[in-house]
């Protein structure tokens, strides 16, 4: 969905969502002139602390009062701003609301049926084998009856809900890894129980460092803005985990990128995505195993260190301007999330330049924030030494 502005006086961007994911966008917004306001539920948010950015409330991501709080916020701009959405509920929120905050913002998303197929892991799955993408071997539970499925995988394999929603709302574990049987039956009885559906797929061998992904904005008429792929080096927790160290990689960039942007073009995934993939040793491929759908991703200030401004690429697009180059440097950037996340030892010896996602001398009171308000220095330095 497209929506034009007038180009004049600098238009605002908003970003919704105040976690480690805005505050990336915010500063790679901030790092390209642009004026920014970040919008928020509470101001725990790490983002919502930046120097960068004026900060908003919104009562919830989700339900009438996000629309109603949208809309108010919407009103006192002099004109529609660029929205930027880092959560994911505030993408079905958006969404389903598209027709009423269209009006108020500018903003590009697939269909709803392409946002509930691709965000749905069962149906993503479904999807790209359908369409020759190459993907894990994986089965959809959705009753306690279908648990018998089980017994026609490998192990050790992967449990997860199918909708990731479940785990920002603290209803279910992000993935689990099941060594057996038995641990697997155990870990999809429980979850089903719960009423969360959930997808078992086959376990992707190698470390975290064989993961990469392709973060880009597709534009107008399915036009490419900007790519960057990329790789992790460490999850936390480890295998199963978000990024916590990640860096360039532009050795799989011209593998990654065109898959990438041959998967949106099917599914129809205009605007903000990403895909995350493994490469898999026994089988010498990368390997598919899911997309983010309408929203920046976890990791993506990545990308700006390395010199491809997405959030920045896409404003531009959004409002007609001329659009960015691409000066790709910094390979020897590495951004981690926080400094709890231990760098692999193998890694000290390269000489890059590792950035932290919380804490930069000319914006420091996200990092203030969150390791000494949200997280006490003590509890972090704990976790520090549980993750040695």
């Amino acid at each position: 969905m497209a929506n034009k502005a007038t180009i004049g006086q600098a238009a605002e961007a908003v970003v919704l969502g105040g976690t480690l994911n805005g505050l990336g966008v915010v500063r790679s917004l901030a790092r390209a002139g642009i004026p920014v306001t970040v919008v928020g539920t509470r101001f725990t948010g790490a983002a919502l602390w930046s120097r960068h950015a004026s900060p908003r409330l919104v009562r919830e991501y989700i339900g009438e009062d996000f629309t109603a709080d949208m809309i108010k916020l919407g009103r006192t701009f002099s004109q529609r701003p660029v929205l930027f959405l880092t959560d994911e509920e505030c993408v079905r929120s958006v969404s389903e609301n598209r027709n009423d905050l269209a009006d108020w913002f500018i903003f590009r998303l697939p269909s709803k049926q392409c946002i509930d197929t691709a965000s749905d892991k069962g149906s993503f799955h479904e999807f790209a084998w359908k369409h020759g993408f190459p993907v894990p071997c994986s089965i959809i539970l959705e009753t306690e009856q279908d648990v018998d499925k089980l017994e026609t995988m490998s192990f050790p394999c992967i449990i997860k809900p199918d909708d990731k929603r479940q785990v920002l709302r603290g209803n279910a574990i992000r993935v689990v890894k099941a060594e057996s049987l038995h641990e697997a039956r155990m870990h999809a009885i429980s979850m089903l129980n719960a009423g969360i559906g959930i997808v078992a797929q086959e376990w992707i061998e190698g470390a975290d460092s064989n993961i990469y992904f392709t973060l880009f904005y597709r534009g107008s008429e399915g036009c490419r803005v900007a790519a960057f792929t990329g790789r992790k080096l460490l999850s936390f927790p480890r295998h199963v985990g978000s990024t916590a160290i990640c860096v360039a990689a532009d050795e799989a960039r011209d593998v990654l990128e065109p898959m990438t942007l041959r998967f949106a073009e099917c599914a129809g995934l205009d605007g903000m995505g990403s895909m995350e993939y493994k490469w898999d040793d026994r089988h010498k491929r990368f390997t598919m195993i899911e997309p983010t759908v309408g929203r920046t991703d976890w990791q993506e200030e990545i990308a700006t260190l390395c010199g491809i401004n997405i959030p920045a690429a896409a404003y531009r697009h959004e409002l007609g301007l001329s659009p960015m180059s691409e000066a790709r440097h910094g390979a020897n950037m590495a951004w981690r999330a926080t400094f709890i996340d231990r760098v692999p030892r193998h890694f000290r010896t390269l000489g890059s330049v590792l950035i932290d996602g919380y804490f930069r001398w000319d914006d420091p009171l996200p990092a203030l924030q969150h390791y000494c308000v949200v997280n006490p220095l003590r509890h972090v330095l704990r976790k520090w030494k549980i993750a040695k």
